[in-house]
């Protein structure tokens, strides 16, 4: 059994959304997986959001979703990590350095796109190659600083929007963007 964790940061908006959105599915798909979310910046205990509430029971989602802190407990029950930014992956890599082979944003883990996952793969190589001559005090080109430069700014966003303080219309975007995603995430899992 696949188990998934999503993250987000007070874990009252998006990642809620997204666990109670991929537990529909996985109940109604008989998808093998175990879906729950936590905050890098929450409280536990605390209730979500009544906008991400609202949407999840306008779903169909019956059940209830606390917040929760994420701790090392979450990240070891986790085979998979799924942020909905990338400044939440670096916190959690940041505090469970052993989470970095299965953490990543919930867009970057669903790429599909051949061309971008192509060179998602040169700019983690070019990336290594830079650190370790770093490292071995050796000189870093113009032409590797160059081709860096230009591999990032070709990667497209993969944060979610934060519809944090927002209208329901607000969370509605978050949520169908969320499961833009999710359609993407069950396709893979079902694999």
């Amino acid at each position: 059994m696949l188990r998934i964790l999503f993250v987000c940061t007070g874990n009252t908006c998006r990642s809620p959304l997204a666990e109670g959105l991929l537990r529909m599915r996985v109940h109604e798909e008989g998808l093998a997986a175990e879906v729950r979310s936590a905050g890098v910046s929450a409280m536990t205990g605390g209730p979500i959001s009544r906008n991400s509430q609202q949407l999840l029971h306008e779903a169909g989602f019956t059940e209830s979703i606390s917040s929760l802190a994420i701790g090392e407990a979450d990240v070891k029950w986790a085979d998979l990590i799924l942020t909905m930014t990338t400044g939440h992956k670096r916190s959690v890599i940041g505090r469970f350095p052993y989470a970095v082979e299965k953490t990543y944003t919930l867009k970057e883990y669903v790429e599909d796109d051949a061309r971008i996952l192509g060179a998602i793969e040169e700019r983690e190589q070019l990336l290594a190659d830079i650190q370790l001559k770093q490292a071995l005090s050796q000189t870093i080109s113009a032409e590797e600083r160059s081709r860096l430069h230009m591999l990032e700014n070709a990667m497209p966003d993969y944060d979610i929007s934060d519809p944090y303080g927002g209208s329901l219309a607000d969370y509605r975007d978050t949520a169908e963007e969320i499961n833009r995603s999710l359609d993407k995430l069950v396709k893979k899992i079902q694999e």
